[in-house]
């Protein structure tokens, strides 16, 4: 009896490594478009005078269509071709920059920033996807999902930076520029080095399955967002209830199509599953962190927004160390003692933000939080790399959008927690000085930002006596957040210790 010998996956050879740089193109464009606008908010302010529900806009549309066109348009890779759809979606993002980069009003900075979403949503499935298919064999994928999470973690900390110089040496416009020349280079490279496969699926796509993902995810995020700006009210509610309303019709009609927008039975793969709530609750855990500590560089020990930006720097490094150890780390020990292994030291170091970090000054915060950030960093790898592993490659750019709406559901969930948690201690721990106004000490209450404000128009001595105590309960509420990370962490230690037990 002849025994089938198992079938070796090819290696990737040096086109591929090539073309992974090309796939590094729009993903570094992706994450440096995500917090370079901050620092050019107050220019593009002064020139185009939107109002505060225009600037609100401004800045947060662009994420919105992201986190609510994902799963449309990996499932839209998988039917047409991912790489037309990433260069369809590179073109439309070059247009969309410039748009934004020269727009006069406004309301037409808001529709390119929107267009911009739009086209960003193809990018993150259509390059996860393609690294599925181009590096089959287990190593080297997961060696290519660490060096596409470098690029990411390298972009969204450089950002700030960028976007600090571009506006000093230039106008607020430039900011938008930097897609321009990188999506050039992928239109151009793109057809010769990226291979194209598609899915199974007819090609067509369900358009009231469309209109219930973005029902659901659109005010979902909405929801979170708005919690973590302003706390609960009756318009978060509404939208909560409307995304869960909408996602649960879109999921029954997904069960019920021969050929779905999303094949929801993707789920009853436990390592699908597993990776996917373990990404999940991570990025919910880390951006806890991430949401505080700037707070904390600039509010209380004063720094500028670009001194903060280089402090901050060392998480980078973290995030780009960790990344790249994992492949050798799990080929050794394995995902499951990895993901395991990661979340205690993450749990650790967030522990320690939580019982010392904001009392012991910005230089041990900043070390502690980026060592909770190196720990981190493999679950990310492994996690994603998994998520893309489990499924057929015909289905990876579905795959790939489900984990990344996870990552966006996880930041916009993070932050929300952690407001509402800081928020909380904030005002719980906050003492006003007597004899205060009551409009100032309802200032002062409102965060740091607002003691702040409210310290400038008293006397000295009561200012600083003001000051002291917001400190002082800003510094309570970061450790709150370390403690609510540290559990978070937890948690995915006892995920990897069971539901990923059996992944290998």
């Amino acid at each position: 009896m002849e025994i089938e010998q198992p079938v070796t996956p090819p290696r990737a050879g040096r086109r591929e490594w090539v073309g992974l740089g090309v796939l590094a193109l729009p993903l570094l464009v992706l994450a440096l478009d995500v917090s370079v606008l901050y620092l050019a908010a107050p220019a593009l302010s002064a020139d185009l005078r939107p109002s505060a529900t225009q600037q609100l806009w401004i800045l947060d549309i662009y994420g919105f269509l992201i986190a609510g066109f994902l799963i449309t348009m990996g499932t839209l890779g998988d039917r047409i071709g991912r790489r037309r759809l990433l260069l369809v979606g590179g073109a439309a993002f070059a247009v969309a920059s410039v748009l934004a980069a020269f727009a006069p009003t406004a309301e037409l900075l808001i529709a390119a920033r929107a267009l911009l979403g739009v086209a960003g949503a193809t990018l993150m499935p259509s390059t996860l996807g393609l690294i599925s298919t181009m590096f089959p064999d287990p190593a080297q994928r997961r060696f290519a999902v660490a060096v596409w999470m470098t690029t990411f973690s390298v972009g969204a900390a450089l950002g700030p930076l960028v976007g600090g110089a571009l506006v000093d040496a230039f106008w607020w416009g430039a900011v938008f520029l930097l897609g321009v020349p990188a999506m050039g280079l992928l239109l151009v490279l793109g057809p010769r080095l990226l291979p194209e496969e598609r899915g199974t699926g007819t090609g067509r796509i369900d358009a009231w399955s469309i209109v219930a993902s973005l029902a659901a995810m659109l005010p979902l995020v909405f929801a979170v967002k708005e919690l973590a700006a302003y706390g609960p009210s009756v318009p978060v509610l509404v939208a909560a209830v409307v995304g869960a309303a909408a996602g649960t019709v879109f999921v029954r009609r997904q069960r019920r199509l021969a050929d779905p927008l999303l094949d929801v039975a993707l789920f009853t793969r436990p390592a699908f599953t597993a990776a996917v709530s373990v990404l999940l609750v991570s990025l919910l855990a880390v951006n806890g962190l991430f949401f505080v500590l700037p707070q904390y560089l600039q509010l209380v020990s004063g720094m500028s927004a670009l001194t903060a930006g280089l402090w901050m720097l060392p998480l980078a490094v973290g995030t780009v160390a960790g990344s790249l150890l994992t492949p050798a780390l799990a080929r050794r020990f394995g995902v499951p003692a990895v993901v395991a292994v990661s979340a205690g030291v993450a749990a650790a170091g967030s522990l320690l933000v939580g019982l010392f970090g904001a009392a012991s000054g910005p230089v041990a915060l900043v070390a502690l939080v980026a060592g909770t950030v190196l720990g981190l960093s493999p679950i990310g790898v492994v996690a994603t790399d998994l998520v893309i592993g489990s499924v057929p490659s015909a289905r990876a750019g579905s795959a790939a959008s489900i984990s990344e709406t996870a990552g966006e559901l996880g930041v916009a969930l993070g932050v929300a927690v952690t407001g509402s948690v800081l928020t909380a201690v904030y005002t719980g721990r906050l003492v006003v000085p007597a004899g205060l106004p009551a409009d100032t000490a309802a200032l002062a209450g409102e965060g740091m930002a607002g003691a702040l404000s409210a310290a400038g128009g008293l006397p000295a001595v009561t200012g600083e006596a003001l000051l002291g105590s917001a400190r002082a309960a800003f510094g309570a509420g970061v450790g709150a957040v370390g403690l609510l990370s540290a559990a978070l962490m937890l948690g995915v230690v006892a995920l990897a210790v069971t539901a990923l037990r059996r992944t290998g």
